[in-house]
């Protein structure tokens, strides 16, 4: 996919991004509208792809880590667009490595769908999204550390959910039943998996790449 390069100083607010402006005498074409995406559409791609190299850059202390079914990464525009990692960050000896391909648009469905999930509560708070593989260490250093910490019991979903072959958790509720639970804004949400064979996953949410990736730093050298 390529798209226009747009210079830095270019910017679109989500108030920005409507295709169709509406004023008193109807309604006309945004000319900006494909403008304004573009630039988010690279901004993102950029900023995603830096965040995933400093990842990489952990290497063996991110390694314990990673999910066994590989650990994604997305980070979405004020479009409802979602970019990730096409295949997943894996182990690679005692490193990890991306495999699979670039960051892309749409590269993660199950990723996608728990981000647009969430910013259905907090669209301007939330823009980016981690899984990692579940530990207890880790949910208690996050809380030590100030995260908000909440979760949702796999094991409760009908039995069409877990038949489903993708985001059937997202569709049945997850991620919403985390937000009530907590009653405010979840920085951390987990599952510990169901009986049958789903992984305990954990994601960490934030405002936007850096600060995922500074989450993670925070979390997994306090680990040690």
């Amino acid at each position: 996919m390529s798209f226009r390069r747009p210079s830095r100083g270019q910017s679109a607010s989500s108030r920005g991004g409507d295709k169709v402006l509406r004023g008193g005498e109807g309604e006309a074409v945004n000319p900006l509208w494909e403008l304004q995406r573009d630039t988010q559409r690279w901004m993102a791609k950029e900023d995603l792809e830096k965040a995933v190299g400093e990842l990489v850059k952990l290497g063996e202390l991110l390694n314990p880590h990673v999910a066994e079914v590989g650990t994604n990464f997305a980070l979405a525009t004020d479009f409802g667009e979602v970019f990730a990692v096409k295949g997943r960050i894996v182990r690679y000896g005692k490193t990890i490595k991306p495999v699979g391909g670039p960051v892309e648009l749409n590269a993660s469905d199950h990723l996608r769908r728990a981000l647009l999930k969430m910013r259905e509560f907090y669209p301007p708070e939330v823009r980016a999204v981690i899984n990692l593989r579940y530990s207890e260490k880790l949910i208690k250093r996050a809380e030590k550390l100030g995260l908000k910490v909440s979760f949702y019991d796999r094991r409760e979903e009908p039995e069409e959910v877990k038949r489903a072959e993708r985001g059937g958790t997202m569709e049945w509720g997850g991620i919403e039943s985390a937000v009530k639970r907590l009653g405010e804004k979840p920085n951390v949400i987990y599952h510990l998996g169901d009986w049958g064979g789903k992984e305990p996953m954990i994601l960490v949410f934030g405002r936007n790449a850096e600060e995922i990736v500074e989450r993670i730093r925070n979390l997994i050298f306090a680990s040690q």
